[in-house]
């Protein structure tokens, strides 16, 4: 149903701070900014960056992960571990360090079959979520599929156009939270099609021309729009 994780929108107060992070410490270009809107460029995915005196709003303490090329990983450590206290997570053969941006959301830099340089997109969102139950079908409606649900904690991950967990409250790894109120902006190949799936679930539809304005079961904010054609 879903192509390609368009935009994700993060919440700030001092947009001045978050440019510093993600502009000079991660080397993100900036693409866009407004007086209350700053956006950067990380692959095919737009990160944005909202002040809360509008809506929607962007996510609080949302966990999600860049994408590194493997063999730069020491190069990011040393380089951010200068300035910032890191932890650091092993899945199989891939490491993830981990650090928090300057509005407290926990920002993850995976080892990744990339080319780079830098960071090449954004592979993993985590979506703070009431009740698991009601939130999974929505999700799957829109062609996400499960690929790992938690032991000792109530979260599903799904994979689709990047990976997305769904996580009953509770802290993960590197005391990590699920963000609410998470804007995300998703390209889809038919915007009715998905659109109809969801209908029954969604919290809200709204039809904006050729784009759809979604809450989810839990409020969060899904923007869809047609895939561009190459």
């Amino acid at each position: 149903m879903l192509a390609v994780l368009e935009h994700l929108a993060l919440e700030a107060k001092a947009l001045d701070p978050m440019r510093a992070f993600y502009g000079d410490e991660l080397d993100l270009d900036v693409v866009d900014e407004f007086d209350r809107e700053l956006s950067f460029a990380a692959g095919e995915t737009t990160l944005v960056v909202r002040r809360p005196d509008g809506v929607p709003r962007g996510g609080l303490h949302t966990h999600f992960a860049f994408s590194i090329p493997a063999d730069e990983y020491g190069d990011w450590w040393d380089r951010l571990s200068a300035e910032r206290a890191l932890e650091e997570h092993t899945f199989g053969s891939a490491s993830s360090l981990y650090c928090y941006d300057p509005a407290g959301n926990c920002v993850e830099l995976g080892q990744s079959d990339v080319a780079g340089p830098g960071i090449d997109g954004v592979f993993e969102v985590v979506l703070e979520v009431e009740d698991l139950d009601r939130a999974l079908p929505f999700y799957e409606a829109l062609g996400f599929s499960v690929v790992d649900r938690g032991a000792q904690r109530r979260r599903v991950r799904l994979s689709g156009p990047m990976d997305l967990e769904l996580w009953e409250p509770h802290l993960g790894l590197a005391d990590a939270r699920g963000g609410v109120h998470v804007d995300l902006g998703f390209a889809a190949p038919d915007v009715v099609a998905a659109v109809e799936a969801i209908r029954e679930r969604a919290c809200r539809v709204e039809r904006d021309g050729e784009r759809a304005a979604v809450r989810d079961p839990d409020g969060h904010y899904l923007t869809i729009a047609p895939e561009e054609n190459e």
